[in-house]
């Protein structure tokens, strides 16, 4: 299967689930317009509180359609836009792409990713148990963050359910991504 966009999503307020909606517009080293995490500077509550000065890593969130497929074997109910992504994606295995990687998505937009999203205690206020649903532990007993993906817009332009996604890796030596 050929690596597309499921959803998109945004949402003008810090809550937990966006709004899904026909179209986003990403912006060059900002974000999402019209979304609330969209900024230079970080723009996530908590970090806000720590440091307001830093750089926003977290511009937009990705998370794989099938995940919600994962969750629904076990028992929750969750679909696109529910967990705060933007971009909703299917047929790419967004956790284990390094970091540096870059999606080129629809004609021009390109997302360079910064790290895994960790799940926090909002994801349990959403639907119990969903939070430990969300991690898992590695043979190594290395902890397994599923709950998607950030990036930061490289190149700016339209994102629509069904446009391709096409992956770059970065150069040798791949770094595996981290909680950001």
């Amino acid at each position: 299967m050929n690596p597309t966009v499921s959803a998109v999503s945004l949402d003008v307020a810090h809550s937990f689930s966006k709004h899904a909606v026909e179209r986003i517009t990403l912006l060059e080293g900002l974000g999402v317009e019209g979304d609330a995490h969209c900024g230079v500077k970080v723009q996530h509550r908590s970090r806000v509180a720590k440091n307001p000065d830093q750089p926003n890593m977290r511009q937009v969130h990705l998370i794989h359609s099938e995940l919600f497929e994962e969750l629904r074997a076990k028992g929750f109910s969750v679909g696109a836009a529910e967990l705060g992504e933007n971009i909703t994606t299917t047929g790419i295995d967004l956790l284990n792409l390094p970091v540096d990687t870059e999606l080129a998505i629809g004609g021009t937009a390109v997302v360079r990713l910064t790290g895994l999203r960790n799940p926090c205690s909002q994801i349990e206020d959403f639907q119990p148990g969903l939070l430990t649903a969300l991690l898992d532990r590695a043979p190594d007993g290395a902890v397994i963050r599923k709950a998607g993906v950030m990036g930061i817009v490289i190149s700016g332009g339209l994102v629509r359910k069904g446009d391709a996604i096409s992956v770059k890796l970065p150069a040798m030596p791949h770094r595996a991504m981290e909680r950001i």
